[in-house]
């Protein structure tokens, strides 16, 4: 399992086996069951998380209880609350699983020392924050400036493994639209 972790660091910056096995060290394996809570609204969130397997969903319930989904998660992919987790204080969103799934956590104490630690995992995490930070941005522009048909179509493409593993209700929660508006546009190729 680790092999994952493994690779997607040495996509950024290349680590020897003895370094990695210092780096796992600071990470505890869990295993969750489909609709199990990774992160609940009101509960410490000690652990950035990630995802070796699976795919889960962080989101907010307005006072409607409506479902507002702000990141999906899949292998090779990050996840927690992150306001939570950098200022250590009480999440403010659900994260919970779409299917069984296997992830990785890192609390800020250790992730903290090993970034004092080794250069190349702080270069690691810094890259990983950037791309996070560019991948918001474009979602934020894109929730401005599109039309709902071609959200579905962008996230389409980047994503299309998404829509293996996510029902069309919780890919209208995340474009911010109903299911019926969303079946209305979708078209599935022939």
């Amino acid at each position: 399992m680790n092999e994952i972790l493994k690779q997607h660091i040495a996509q950024i910056t290349p680590i020897t086996d003895e370094e990695f096995a210092y780096i796992s060290s600071f990470f505890t394996y869990k295993k969750l069951r489909k609709h199990q809570f990774l992160v609940e609204v009101g509960n410490d969130v000690n652990f950035e998380y990630f995802v070796l397997g699976g795919c889960l969903k962080a989101y907010h319930l307005d006072n409607n209880t409506k479902e507002h989904i702000l990141q999906f998660a899949m292998q090779d992919w990050w996840i927690t609350d992150y306001q939570a987790f950098f200022n250590q204080t009480k999440a403010t969103i659900f994260i919970d699983c779409i299917e069984n799934s296997e992830v990785l956590g890192i609390n800020l104490h250790n992730k903290e020392k090993l970034c004092a630690e080794m250069h190349k995992m702080e270069h690691f995490f810094r890259k990983k924050s950037n791309s996070g930070y560019v991948a918001l941005q474009r979602r934020i522009l894109s929730l401005l400036n599109t039309t709902t048909k071609e959200r579905y179509e962008q996230l389409l493409q980047l994503y299309p493994q998404l829509f293996q593993k996510v029902p069309k209700t919780l890919i209208a929660a995340y474009l911010g639209v109903s299911r019926e508006t969303l079946s209305r546009l979708y078209t599935p190729e022939k």
